[in-house]
């Protein structure tokens, strides 16, 4: 018992710190993205964080296997470098009980793949489609910033502060275009006060209220110029009607379970997938970490992670085959596990003869030369 947590404990170290790594890196390029969105006025600074959180356990789902079948690798491959593996197996440990400590390791990992792909994956993405949602309901209006243009070309807004108290939008400078006798029209607007007034009990209908203004209307170069004073003026702001969640992600997994439709069977079959995967990485990890203390720890990592981009590949291709209905939802994912389950159980018999050779015959005694 001691040496399998001693196992674990070298297995499961490694891998929360390379998934750590692994997320830190995904993370990165999802904010870069966000980052620019934010400054497009398309989302608020604020829901940068929230919606970033809320999609870290679908990438803990795809990540940890990787991470797994990668610590595997390293942990393994520096006990066999330093001789520890050899002391183990002079001390009576067979490489089958090895493997069997292995699978014990991989079983807490499938139990927490599980976990996160069959229930808090799904939860968060439905918690994130719901944000993604009502932020889209934001106008133009609620990501202005004071002192700066937001918009580009004849579609710009500008204001130059907030009131204190009220929190209006002050001085505020508005150019668009409205289309009159099927000719798209220049207009410019200038208010001294603005405030964004949503009307909640009629479906969400919102209005920009401008105050002590003026607005022109006309192309510019020609004489058909209109000029209108007002002291309220109200614009409505085009309505946008709430989507359905219809994200394959975001649906629960007991949902996934009762559908008929492809695009629903291919995301269970994915969400299994990335459960199964882990014994059967580990026993092919297993078997590639043997080394020789020669070779280096990382003389069979570049066939490993082959091996890794391979399965990984063919479960894409088949998920988007089975979207399509290319292959049947009967043989779904499952041929591919298969291929690798044989891939592993090849290994392991190969790299850690698991069964001993048969004995060679020996030749039959030659008679005795006279003396």
């Amino acid at each position: 018992m001691k040496l399998f947590r001693y196992l674990a404990k070298e297995v499961l170290v490694s891998t929360a710190a390379v998934t750590l790594i692994l997320l830190l890196v995904i993370l990165s390029g999802r904010i870069v993205n966000y980052l620019g969105r934010v400054a497009e006025g398309k989302m608020s600074f604020d829901f940068l964080f929230i919606i970033l959180g809320l999609h870290v356990p679908s990438f803990i789902q795809v990540i940890l296997p990787l991470a797994f079948f990668l610590s595997l690798l390293l942990a393994y491959g520096r006990l066999y470098i330093e001789n520890e593996m050899s002391i183990l197996f002079a001390s009576g440990v067979s490489k089958v009980k090895l493997g069997v400590y292995t699978l014990g390791i991989a079983l807490f990992v499938t139990a927490i793949s599980a976990t996160i792909n069959f229930w808090v994956s799904p939860t968060f993405e439905y918690k994130a489609q719901e944000m993604t949602r009502s932020q889209s309901q934001l106008t133009a209006f609620d990501f202005l910033q004071p002192g700066k243009f937001e918009g580009s070309g004849q579609k710009a807004t500008y204001i130059e502060n907030f009131t204190a108290d009220e929190g209006w939008m002050e001085n505020l400078f508005i150019s668009d275009t409205t289309i009159k006798s099927n000719q798209r029209i220049p207009t410019q607007t200038l208010a001294r006060y603005g405030e964004l007034v949503r009307f909640a009990e009629h479906d969400g209908l919102q209005y920009l209220v401008l105050k002590d203004g003026v607005r022109y209307e006309g192309t510019p170069g020609t004489g058909n110029y209109s000029l209108t004073t007002f002291d309220t003026y109200a614009i409505r702001i085009e309505d946008r009607p709430m989507q359905d969640i219809t994200a394959e992600e975001a649906q629960p997994t007991l949902s996934l379970l009762q559908s008929s439709d492809p695009k629903l069977i291919a995301e269970l079959q994915w969400r299994i997938s990335l459960v199964i995967i882990v014994p059967i990485l580990a026993i092919i990890g297993l078997s590639l970490s043997q080394v020789n203390p020669r070779q280096g720890r990382f003389f069979k990592m570049l066939p490993a992670i082959i091996l890794l981009i391979t399965y990984l590949g063919l479960l894409i291709w088949g998920r988007t085959a089975l979207e399509k209905q290319i292959i049947p939802a009967q043989l779904g994912l499952w041929w591919v596990h298969a291929i690798f389950l044989l891939i592993g159980t090849y290994t392991f018999l190969l790299f850690n003869q698991a069964f001993s050779r048969k004995s060679a015959k020996l030749p039959k005694n030659k008679e005795s030369r006279h003396a």
